[in-house]
């Protein structure tokens, strides 16, 4: 039988202690026990579905917590306060002083910071490659390394990750692949690919409104509960936690999330084949000529398409600038960061989401300057709003 990723969220059996078809969310900080061995136990971690306090554990975060893991297929899950709450936790776990990372030299903004710039106060060294060349992930391995880490289409290049090689490599080494699903929830399953530890932003895609910052790792039992340890879990002791009423909220949007992620796809396929015939530099890996177009057929479940993300190099700041200026005032969408909204944004990535990478290494990873990343919105009649984007290109002369 196929992995179905909404299919295991709608088999998931989640009702309130009152009968109420949502569950009830729990607002409360701490939770009483009714016997003083019972609370020494769970400190110990030796009580199974006692709550102790919610920076550990709370219903509402439990419950959305299994829905992500039923998404992702992995056996447990966990969530944060954000994206960057749920990376930043879990390379801490699993990183000591003198260990060494190697990762994707494309990826998000504010990881790359996280993995440059901060960890460099741990004597933790990271060894940037290209993702996609697999003999350069192989090399860069050390003994110290205790990690790779990737995305499975990565911000903003729209790359592909070979996540099974990728998790070949990392398990002949026993270290492991973690990797960022945040562009691509049920399109691809990276768990079931071979990855360790899956981690994404439930601001995005998942929740799908813009109206939250949240994050989540999903994993096995023996991760998950090493990383709410209360002696050493670095998310027991750093604090990320999400708010109930916050994770009550994003578990309803999950269960459309099947749904948006088809018309996300679907409005990006037309529109970067509108595109390519206008002969624009357009990133899309739904299209034939992207490089890794095949290996994406091979590792996606395809009823989901290929994705909500475009990229298009229109070559210059100053260009993509006035462009984006002119889509908004057109009501194409909005210019702003984020991603996975119902309406498409836009934004200039080398000079926002991009922006903590020093304009060196953008260059080394094929990051223009007028490189505009598209996140396509949910809109009922898509060639309208494509017209509306070749109206705006043709008042600025693009085309």
């Amino acid at each position: 039988m196929k992995f179905d990723p909404a299919s295991n969220i709608q088999d998931l059996k989640q009702f309130g202690e009152f009968g109420d078809v949502n569950p009830s969310v729990t607002d409360s900080a701490t939770y009483t026990f009714m016997e003083a061995t019972t609370m020494a136990e769970t400190f110990e971690g030796k009580q199974e579905g006692c709550f102790l306090y919610s920076r550990h554990w709370n219903p509402s975060n439990k419950y959305l917590a299994e829905a992500l893991a039923a998404m992702e297929g992995t056996e447990s899950g966990w969530v944060t306060a954000s994206g960057m709450g749920a990376i930043t936790t879990t390379i801490l776990q699993l990183c000591n002083s003198g260990d060494h990372i190697v990762s994707s030299m494309t990826t998000y903004g504010g990881t790359f910071a996280f993995l440059h710039n901060y960890l460099k106060k741990f004597n933790i060294e990271v060894s940037f490659v290209d993702i996609t060349n697999i003999e350069s992930v192989k090399s860069a391995v050390r003994p110290n390394t205790r990690l790779i880490y990737t995305e499975s289409m990565t911000n903003p290049l729209l790359q592909i990750s070979d996540i099974p090689s990728l998790a070949k490599i990392a398990d002949d080494n026993n270290i492991k692949l973690v990797v960022d699903n945040t562009f691509t929830p049920m399109i691809i399953a990276p768990a079931k690919l071979g990855a360790h530890i899956v981690v994404s932003s439930l601001t995005k895609f998942i929740n799908g409104k813009n109206d939250c910052v949240a994050g989540a790792i999903c994993a096995d039992k023996e991760f998950i509960d090493s990383i709410i340890d209360v002696n050493t879990g670095s998310a027991m002791i750093l604090g990320p936690i999400l708010d109930s009423f916050r994770s009550s909220a994003i578990l309803k949007n999950l269960h459309t999330l099947h749904l948006r992620m088809k018309q996300h796809s679907y409005n990006a396929m037309l529109l970067a084949k509108k595109f390519r015939e206008l002969n624009l530099k357009v990133i899309y890996p739904g299209l034939n000529n992207h490089p890794q177009h095949e290996l994406f057929k091979k590792l996606m479940i395809q009823e989901y398409g290929f994705g909500g993300m475009i990229a298009v190099d229109f070559g210059t700041a100053e260009k993509a600038g006035k462009l984006m200026n002119r889509m908004q005032m057109e009501g194409v969408g909005y210019l702003a960061v984020s991603l996975g909204y119902f309406k498409t944004l836009f934004s200039n990535s080398g000079r926002s989401t991009s922006s903590e990478v020093p304009e060196e290494i953008q260059k080394d990873m094929g990051l223009s300057e007028g490189l505009v990343r598209l996140s396509i919105g949910l809109d009922n009649d898509i060639e309208r709003t494509y017209e509306m984007i070749l109206r705006c290109m043709k008042e600025l002369k693009i085309v």
